[in-house]
Parts: structure tokens; C-alpha cells; sequence
């Protein structure tokens, strides 16, 4: 078992910034990709952004110049900066410890609002 806790979200105005953590415990031997996925109210969810154990990164289209990820492997936690935020940015946010392909642990979000 995998446990997710996410955290940082919260209401923002557009342009604004938030950083959101996530910790992973439980049945982690050596996690090589660790990413962030979201879903927009109504819509399917989405990768964000996911980063290797070496730290490559790979970025949503949509987010690139804007959002920043990085990752602790001691802490076993991922990060996403968000800057420039803007109203489509608006989703529930959730890590996961398999990226893009996500595995099937799923913590319960942290929700972020941009009002515009």
C-alpha cells in the first residue's frame, strides 16, 4: 500500500502563485517517477507535470513557463510551484508515484480555485 497526502491548495486570485506538497509513504522501495495530476470541475483528469528520480522533468503544455516541479528523494515528496495562475488552473490537484502513466494510489487532492 501507498499512501498520498497532498497539501497547498487553496483560493488565489488570477496571477497569483501557490506551491503544493505531496508525501508519499507506505510500500516505496526506490519511486522513480513522481508527478502531478489534476482535474478540472466536470472534466477528466489530466497530467500536469512529472519528474524522474534524476530529476527530468516533463510539463502539460498548458502549464510550461508557469508551473515548476521538483522533488525530495529522502523525503520521498513532490512539489509544484504554480505561478501566473490563471481561472482554467482551477482544479483538484493529486500526486502519484507513477508518471505519466499513473499507478493506481491516489491520495484525496488538494484543491486549488483561481478566481479571474
Amino acid at each position: 500500500q501507498v499512501q498520498l497526502v497532498e497539501s497547498g491548495g487553496g483560493l488565489v486570485q488570477a496571477g497569483g502563485s501557490l506551491r503544493l506538497s505531496c508525501a508519499a509513504s507506505g510500500s516505496i522501495f526506490s519511486i522513480n517517477s513522481m508527478g502531478w495530476f489534476r482535474q478540472p470541475p466536470g472534466k477528466q483528469r489530466e497530467v500536469v507535470a512529472c519528474i524522474s528520480r534524476r530529476g527530468t522533468t516533463n510539463y502539460a503544455d498548458s502549464v510550461k513557463g508557469r508551473f515548476t516541479i521538483s522533488r525530495d528523494n529522502v523525503k520521498n515528496t513532490v512539489y509544484l510551484q504554480m505561478n501566473s495562475l490563471k481561472a482554467e488552473d482551477t482544479a483538484n490537484y493529486y500526486c502519484n508515484v507513477g508518471c505519466p502513466v499513473a499507478t493506481n494510489y491516489w491520495g484525496k487532492g488538494t484543491l486549488v480555485t483561481v478566481s479571474s
